[in-house]
């Protein structure tokens, strides 16, 4: 009885919100999600559709409320950093040398870089008969030194989605970790793929089921890793490195051996010079990171392009406060006012990020009417891809969308074409400490197929 009433409660409520009653296509199409999804009445909801056609509303409730939107954020920061770095750029890693052979690496920050990459760089040495040098430089100036986000969660630093990115990027900034098992009650054995300094204290025994902790308690040792658990199985599991620039030398002094390359003193950190000339590059086009940011919301990946491309913008060392400038002067000639909004990060990850429901479909529509919309939107993903790999599969190919998750919060926007044919961009987003994961993002559902449906 308590649990109908409360419903009621929350129908009259959220009637009131929705506004002009020839605004509204249909009614409550919340409030019937909110009771099929079992939301908790205490969330905190905010929901924006518009026609793209026409840009009129079509519903919305608390459309202007700043909301943490996760990782929908992703769309709001990628567009501006594709406008400034252009379609056509590319991460590149570069080899150079002066007339005394002395070396000088100039990284790119490029997320696709790997060991490999890096030992064809210095096999080109031998082209040039470079078998001795007297130095050997690395220039890290394209991004600051601040390789997390403002407002990521401290013990959050092994979940592998929220690795450290910045200059030094290689190997996607993770190392596997191997989990073998010995005989029922003895400890599994721990070791990593690559040579990483990280010591674990292994309370890892052998059992007949698997559940694995690690932790890495950085106020007492950022190279100490606590192990606990039991383990049936053999384990892979990738965690992020903690000092990126530390693995980069690891893997660059593993190659100069292995190429039998000398060289002096120690790796210094130095602008490239005007007396160099090029040998090598590896280079990746930009097009890889729009899956990837869009699709599979690598948040690595996101955060690094934005802060290029804040770089490239403000024609110095990319930055947090560079991109959101860059960001805020792109929205501002697009005649979207980010006054209510706050942009942290590149990727969402932070919950010190604030936008509204109405921001994000205002960003949405104004994408829609550029030339180069449809190679924008083939990057979002739609039902059976992604992170739509098994969500959303009742609208098949009239959905492309970017979902949000962060604990506590859910949320999803992007393009719905209707069964009327009618096109929207639609943002949803739930603010709940109460409700289950899958109760929000079952409301989401509930909202879109009444859209679907029924506009």
């Amino acid at each position: 009885m308590k649990r109908a009433l409360r419903l009621l409660i929350v129908f009259f409520i959220l009637t009131g919100f929705m506004g002009v009653a020839s605004a509204r296509p249909f009614e409550n199409p919340i409030a019937a999600a909110i009771k099929k999804a079992d939301i908790s009445n205490s969330a905190l909801i905010s929901v924006s559709f518009k026609e793209l056609s026409t840009g009129k509303k079509a519903f919305e409730l608390n459309p202007t409320a700043p909301m943490t939107p996760a990782s929908i954020q992703k769309i709001v920061t990628l567009l501006p950093s594709l406008d400034t770095l252009g379609k056509d750029y590319e991460f590149k890693t570069q080899l150079y040398k002066n007339g005394e052979n002395n070396l000088y690496i100039k990284l790119g920050a490029d997320p696709y870089f790997t060991t490999r990459d890096l030992k064809d760089l210095i096999k080109n040495l031998s082209n040039y008969k470079i078998y001795t040098t007297k130095a050997i430089y690395i220039d890290d100036s394209i991004l600051d030194s601040n390789e997390w986000g403002e407002g990521w969660q401290w013990d959050d630093d092994l979940n592998p989605s929220t690795s450290k990115f910045g200059s030094y990027n290689m190997d996607k900034n993770l190392i596997t970790v191997n989990i073998c098992p010995a005989v029922i009650g003895a400890p599994a054995e721990i070791t990593t793929t690559v040579f990483y300094p990280t010591a674990f204290i292994n309370n890892i025994i052998t059992a007949e089921k698997t559940d694995v902790k690690l932790e890495r308690k950085n106020y007492i040792s950022p190279d100490v890793i606590n192990a606990d658990g039991t383990v049936s199985y053999e384990l892979n599991i990738d965690i992020p490195i903690n000092y990126p620039r530390r693995y980069f030398i690891l893997r660059l002094e593993d190659i100069l051996r292995k190429q039998k390359v000398e060289y002096y003193g120690d790796f210094n950190r130095l602008k490239l010079p005007k007396n160099t000339y090029m040998i090598a590059e590896t280079k990746h086009p930009l097009s890889l990171a729009m899956d990837d940011i869009l699709k599979k919301s690598n948040n690595m990946v996101a955060e690094t392009v934005f802060k290029l491309a804040g770089g490239k913008y403000t024609n110095e060392t990319g930055s947090a406060s560079a991109s959101t400038e860059m960001l805020n002067d792109y929205y501002k000639k697009q005649g979207i006012n980010t006054d209510n909004i706050r942009i942290v990060d590149g990727s969402g990850v932070s919950k010190n990020n604030l936008i509204s429901s109405d921001f994000i479909t205002e960003v949405l529509l104004k994408a829609s009417q550029e030339k180069n919309f449809d190679d924008f939107k083939i990057h979002m993903a739609t039902p059976g891809e992604g992170t739509l790999t098994d969500r959303m599969l009742y609208f098949k190919d009239k959905i492309r969308a970017k979902t949000g998750t962060l604990s506590n919060i859910s949320s999803i926007a992007g393009y719905l074409t209707t069964k009327s044919g009618k096109s929207y961009a639609f943002c949803i987003m739930v603010n709940d400490s109460k409700s289950k994961s899958a109760d929000k993002k079952s409301f989401e559902e509930y909202v879109l197929r009444e859209a679907f449906d029924k506009l």
